[in-house]
Formats: structure tokens, sequence, C-alpha cells
């Protein structure tokens, strides 16, 4: 039996633009968007001061199965996904083992779809240990490539410290390729130099130091000049330097640009000032840089030359997050605030919902050439977020849903709140409670590009 569902009187925030106005919902689509549509048959749900988006689309994450599920799994963290309006993800490629072939990658799709309540894709891994494998493949059927994360399991992973690899990958791929830029060989130089005067106790607020803005700006401009050189498809991953954003275009549309690039939520919310309340726990490669980042990447995701919105939502248990500074894990919770994160911006005036829509749903659509979602529009599928903006609440322990229990935002209170969240036209969320009968679907590529 197929659910449909009705939405009445609810504002839709789409394209540009908020309307009020009914949805039907029916075998998993978005089948009619008007006024006062006939609810026959069909739950109706009273949207009368609630808004609408798109589910969101989150291009850039870890939950870390199979082989690291102790810190969280597809289950896990793709509920905390849908608790906080993502209904898709894409997975990075540095699971165990390391999703380096199409065998290990269609496994993880086996592993999805028996267990994510949201929608799901994965980057195919590719280093200089399976470039020529991956050259052979037709990489115009995969989301994308990367190497994020790749770093973790030895030195040399990184695409952009070789120019060489980056060569011969962006003259034969036909996917996009997603990078983590940064400039390893200065990392290291910084890592030494802090290391002979603090030993293995590096205070964290050196680690932007560290993990530098010429480390990553270099990085950027060489593999930039190499994707252009040869017309591919470059995306940079999680962008966290002002310098950074002059590097990218904003006079041309989305669907022509060859290089684009994101920023992740928690290099818009944090800045250098809070290591000091945070430490460790907000350790994140590349490092949160300062208030002028902060502002310059928000200023870039208003004027478009940031292209969308990512979480690099990275579980590690709290033991893996307080070791001194050279031992304490990269990366944090954060993919069930996200949106939070962005309506609170939204709240202090610093942007509109449209644009938030158009970053988080529209955006990472058009640019992973995903299928029929992304937009509210008839015949897509009925991957929805209902928001209260008037619902304040605060993050603790006792409402995370990551498997890891912990957040950095602990403490936070946040103005608004998720309601309600489908996928495929299935409620899987509705004000704190969860029907788990059906899970997600893989994500699929349009031929529009």
């Amino acid at each position: 039996m197929t659910e449909k569902t009705l939405l009445t009187n609810i504002s839709i925030i789409n394209e540009g633009r908020i309307i009020v106005t009914d949805l039907l919902l029916d075998k998993g689509r978005i089948q009619k968007i008007g006024p006062q549509l006939d609810h026959q048959n069909a739950k109706v749900i009273d949207g009368t001061g609630k808004h609408l988006f798109p589910g969101i689309i989150d291009g850039q994450v870890h939950f870390r199965e199979p082989g690291l599920t102790h810190k969280g799994d597809l289950y896990t963290e793709s509920k905390a996904a849908i608790a906080g309006g993502v209904t898709s993800f894409i997975d990075m490629p540095n699971t165990y083992p390391n999703a380096l072939t199409i065998d290990i990658l269609n496994e993880k799709c086996r592993i999805a779809s028996e267990k994510s309540l949201a929608n799901f894709g994965f980057f195919l891994g590719v280093n200089g240990d399976n470039l020529d494998e991956v050259i052979k493949l037709d990489t115009s059927q995969l989301l994308g490539v990367s190497d994020d994360g790749l770093y973790f399991t030895k030195k040399g992973n990184l695409l952009a410290d070789n120019p060489e690899t980056m060569e011969k990958l962006f003259a034969n791929c036909k996917s996009i390729i997603a990078i983590h830029s940064e400039k390893e060989q200065l990392v290291e130089e910084n890592e030494n130099r802090f290391r002979e005067k603090y030993g293995e106790n590096v205070p964290i607020e050196f680690h932007p130091l560290i993990r530098s803005e010429k480390a990553c700006y270099e990085a950027s401009k060489r593999a930039i000049a190499i994707a252009n050189k040869h017309k591919a498809r470059l995306h940079i991953l999680h962008l966290t330097t002002e310098a950074e954003t002059h590097l990218f275009r904003n006079d041309i549309p989305l669907k022509e640009k060859n290089i684009t690039t994101e920023v992740s939520v928690h290099h818009l919310w944090f800045s250098d000032l809070d290591y000091k309340r945070l430490g460790t726990l907000i350790k994140w490669n590349p490092a949160i840089k300062t208030e002028k980042d902060k502002k310059g990447l928000l200023a870039a995701l208003l004027d478009d030359r940031i292209d969308i919105v990512t979480t690099d939502h990275a579980p590690h248990t709290l033991d893996e997050k307080q070791r001194p500074y050279f031992q304490s894990m990269s990366g944090a919770p954060i993919v069930q605030h996200s949106l939070n994160i962005m309506l609170e911006f939204f709240k202090q005036g610093l942007i509109s919902l449209e644009k938030i829509a158009e970053k988080m749903c529209h955006n990472p659509a058009t640019l992973y050439g995903i299928e029929k979602r992304g937009f509210i529009r008839e015949g897509y599928f009925a991957d929805l977020t209902i928001i209260d903006l008037n619902a304040s609440w605060t993050v603790a322990k006792t409402n995370l849903l990551s498997k890891c229990a912990w957040s950095p935002l602990e403490g936070t209170t946040f103005q608004t709140n998720v309601t309600h969240t489908f996928v495929n036209g299935h409620l899987v969320y509705d004000n704190g409670q969860f029907d788990e009968t059906k899970k997600g679907q893989a994500l699929t590529k349009t031929n529009d590009r």
C-alpha cells in the first residue's frame, strides 16, 4: 500500500521564491502542487505557519561503515541526518577497506540499502595506487572520485601533493574529481617547527597555523590550474580560507562550471576564537581558521563563488578526540545540525531561506547530476523537510543521534526546528518519532551533463 500524503497551506521554499500552497505526495513522488488540492484517501498534514524545503543533500559525509563502526555506521548516522532534515548524502572513501574498487563501492551500496534511512551515494577513492584502474573505468557513471580522508591511511595519498598524478587523472577522468586541498609538505614543515617547541602537546590554537592558509591556497591554485589545462571537473572540498574564495568564478551558471567548491557548516559557524573554549573537539582538517576567513567564506557563498554547503560529518569517539594534539583525530559529528546552523544565519539576517535551499538542495543535485531530487517539482522524488522557524531547542547529549554521542555544539540553542522529514514520500521523521519501515534509495545520475 502506497503512502498518500497531503501537505496543506505550507510555505514552499523552492527555486528562488516562497509560495503558500498545497502539495500531494503519492507513490514516492510529488504528484501535484497547487491550492486546495483534493485530500481524498490522503493523510493530511496542516502546514500552516511552517516552511517546506526540498530534502537537504549533503555532498560530503564520513558515515564510517564498513570498518570503523565503533564511531558510527550507516544506520546511526543516517538517522542523525534525517533528524536534521538531510534526506540524501554522499559518503567518502576512507572506510576500511578504503573504497578503491567498484566491488567495494557496490558492497557499501548493498549495506546502505539495508540500513540507511536516507538516500545514499558513494565516492570512489582514488590515489597513486589505483589511479590506472580508475581511469580504465567508465567514470562518467560515478557520482565522483575523491582522495578525501585517504591521507589517514598513508602519507602521499593527497592528489593536491602529486601534480603528476593529477595530470594523469584530470586528463582521463569523466566524473567529478573531489579533492582535499592542502599541501602536506607545508603542513609537515609546520608540524616539525611546532613539535620542536612544544613536543607532542602542541596547543590546539596553533592548528590553523600548522594546517595553514598557505598550505590550502597553494594546493588549490595548483590543482585548479591543472584542471583548467585538461578541462576536468574539479571540486575542491571544504574550503576554509578567504584567500581561496578568489580562485573561483561566479560569472557563469553552476551547470557551466568545471571548477566548483563548497563550504562545510563548521567553517561558517566556528573560528579560531573557539579553540580556547572547545579545544580538540573542533579539530578538523583543513583547520577552522580566523574570523576574517569565516566572514569571507559566507560572502563567497552568498555571491556564488562557493556553490554548495556540506558537513564533512566525521564522528570519532570522545576518547579519540580528547588526546594530545598529534594523536587527536580530526573531524566531528555535525550532520544533525547543519540546517539549523544555516537557519540561525537566516535568523541573524545574513542569508535568505531561498539561498539556503539553493546551496543545500538545488545546487548539490545540479553539481553531482542527481536525478529528480533537490527541487520541489511535480514528478520529482518526495524528499522534503518541514521546518518550524519559531521553535527553540538546545543541543544536549539526550537529543544527539550520532553513535559517538557527543557534539561540539552541546549547549547551543537553535531558534528553529525540523518537524518532519520525508524520504521518497515516506514520513521517516515526525516530531521526534521515527518510522524505520522503509530505507533510502541509491542516488542515480541524470544525463543532463
